[in-house]
């Protein structure tokens, strides 16, 4: 969409000027089933009042906050802690899972919510749940940092970090102008079989790869996008079942390329000591919003806000772009203050029209499984 695309090129350019083109966007993190994260996660007490609560007079009082999330281990380990310290009267609780999953839960659960706050999800599944009326308006106190592209318009949600989309390589393996430079390179005949892709339609992030590949080619001519998978097919290698495995079958050189998001690349780059590194698409590359939102109804409100509050905090944001390689939303977070690896990427979106992916994904994937998936080379 090219006002959308003008509007987020034009507020990269304002905001970090040069080297820096800070955005970005959507989905993956969690995907586990439901379970309770590494410390202080059970199951959901159906918004029950702190009972543990023995703050005093002075104190204030206790609260509870139940959190549904995408985010994986990691992340939660990294924020849930400080954010208890800053709120010792908040008791918290996480459930982890994916976040398609998160959106199914809270739609079944709408008529008794069990969680305050959504943590972690794509912009469509965002879009859908409050368009259904699962989130709560609230203007938080940052409001107008945020660029329009990036929250909705009723408040129902924001969103907290951008993941673009790019090619990712074994760097043992490929030197960088060795690895495919843009999205058409990559059926070039002289990497068949050097690609391993994640399983695509157990993906968010792979679903919105192979939809916007089907995009670019035109949305209304989706045969062209069907063809240009079925080329990439035919270099496929294999398809991974899970990130685990895509990341393993990559290090062991079983296939030197694939498709990923840069977050993960570069946690796996960085904290994993992978022998991995991406290209960021000359042509610019699909760039999600990941986002959070107040479940309509909570029965801890007040802790949800002072939740949402926190999770957009200047200082945590920049060192979560330092640790976890997320990258921020808010605009007026100083380009001096972000970490070299993030100063050092210049974003370029790719022209999409979020409305009409959402609307065709899961038409465009059907068709992909049922009739191009391991068919490329016939």
């Amino acid at each position: 969409m090219r006002k959308s695309s003008s509007l987020l090129k034009k507020w990269m350019q304002g905001v970090f000027a040069g080297t820096l083109a800070l955005t970005l966007a959507a989905c993956s993190g969690g995907g586990q089933g439901a379970q309770p994260s590494a410390d202080n996660t059970s199951q959901p007490a159906g918004g029950e009042q702190n009972s543990s609560g023995d703050t005093g007079a002075e104190q204030p009082e206790s609260q509870k906050l139940i959190i549904y999330t995408a985010r994986d281990k990691n992340v939660i380990e990294a924020v849930k802690p400080k954010f208890e310290e800053k709120h010792p009267n908040i008791e918290v609780e996480v459930l982890t899972m994916g976040a398609q999953e998160i959106l199914e839960r809270v739609r079944a659960e709408k008529a008794n919510p069990q969680a305050d706050f959504w943590w972690g999800g794509t912009q469509s599944a965002l879009m859908t749940a409050a368009d259904e009326g699962l989130l709560e308006s609230y203007k938080p106190s940052f409001s107008d940092k945020i660029p329009e592209l990036y929250k909705d318009p009723q408040d129902r949600w924001y969103g907290e970090m951008l993941l673009p989309e790019v090619i990712m390589y074994n760097s043992q393996a490929l030197k960088k102008e060795e690895a495919p430079q843009d999205w058409d390179d990559l059926l070039d005949p002289k990497y068949k079989d050097k690609i391993i892709i994640r399983g695509v339609l157990q993906s968010g992030t792979m679903r919105t790869i192979y939809s916007s590949m089907i995009f670019r080619q035109g949305a209304d001519t989706p045969e062209k996008g069907y063809e240009w998978l079925k080329k990439l097919d035919a270099n496929t290698k294999e398809y991974a079942q899970n990130p685990t495995n895509l990341y393993l079958k990559l290090a062991r050189q079983e296939g030197l390329i694939s498709l990923w998001n840069l977050q993960d690349i570069m946690i796996q780059k960085e904290k994993n000591n992978q022998p991995f590194d991406f290209i960021y698409p000359e042509s610019g590359a699909p760039i999600l919003v990941d986002g959070v939102g107040i479940v309509k109804g909570a029965k801890n409100m007040e802790a949800a806000k002072a939740f949402y509050e926190f999770l957009f905090d200047q200082q945590l944001r920049v060192e979560l772009a330092e640790t976890l390689y997320q990258i921020p939303t808010r605009s007026d977070i100083s380009k001096d203050t972000l970490p070299s690896w993030l100063q050092g990427i210049e974003l370029k979106p790719m022209e999409i029209d979020w409305a009409v992916m959402a609307a065709k994904e899961k038409e465009w994937m059907q068709y992909w499984d049922e009739n191009i998936k391991g068919k490329g080379s016939e």
